[in-house]
């Protein structure tokens, strides 16, 4: 019986994707003497704020993120791309239905709180951020963590995330995996193909499409 959904964040529940890249350029500005390009962005592998910062910068990351979250904070106004259609309808769906929800992310918890401060997604029972854990996805231990602090086991949650190191990281804690596919566009095929090999659970065209999931499964 599934007790919980786990959701990953960004990419998943909301659109964040120009506001990161124009807070990490603004960020590296300043000891680069100029902006970043995406491709050189790309290939510094920012998918976990804290963790990047410490790889690259060593003893100077805590300062800079502090520097992140000044221009994450600046710009969301502008740049935050919002919360994907249906996932605010879906959130209140699961929690009528009794259904437990938490969040896994790579996110830091201090980039998580500028955003809820915009948007309310309601309260989570769980929820897991970079600063909590040792290793990032793929590595299970942001899941498993979940799990312990909902003493739950691996057969009653789901992980929802739109990546393969979120399907890797599922199945490595021996969870279920969702391909959340609504936010992918023109890259649905690639991700199904990657997913599809690791294991997947339910490819979940739009975020209503996991209620009806969970009522057929």
């Amino acid at each position: 019986m599934i007790r919980c959904i786990l959701f990953d964040v960004d990419g998943t529940l909301i659109d964040t994707w120009r506001l990161y890249i124009e807070a990490y350029i603004r960020t590296f500005e300043p000891q680069l003497g100029r902006r970043v390009t995406l491709p050189e962005l790309i290939n510094m592998r920012p998918t976990s704020e804290i963790r990047m910062l410490h790889r690259l910068l060593g003893a100077q990351a805590p300062e800079t993120h502090q520097r992140f979250l000044h221009h994450y904070r600046s710009l969301h106004p502008n740049l935050f791309g919002g919360v994907y259609a249906g996932i605010e309808a879906m959130l209140a769906t699961l929690r009528q239905q009794r259904i437990g929800l938490g969040i896994v992310t790579g996110k830091s918890r201090g980039a998580w709180e500028i955003t809820q401060q915009a948007v309310d997604l309601g309260g989570f029972d769980v929820a897991v951020y970079d600063d909590d854990v040792q290793e990032e996805k793929p590595a299970p231990e942001g899941i498993l963590l979940a799990l312990k602090r909902l003493e739950l086991t691996a057969d009653e949650v789901v992980y929802i995330g739109d990546s393969s190191k979120d399907a890797l990281a599922a199945s490595a804690a021996g969870v279920r995996f969702g391909a959340a596919l609504w936010p992918k566009g023109e890259e649905g095929t690639d991700f199904l193909h990657e997913v599809r090999q690791i294991g997947v659970w339910a490819e979940l065209s739009e975020p209503e499409a996991l209620i009806n999931h969970l009522h057929t499964a």
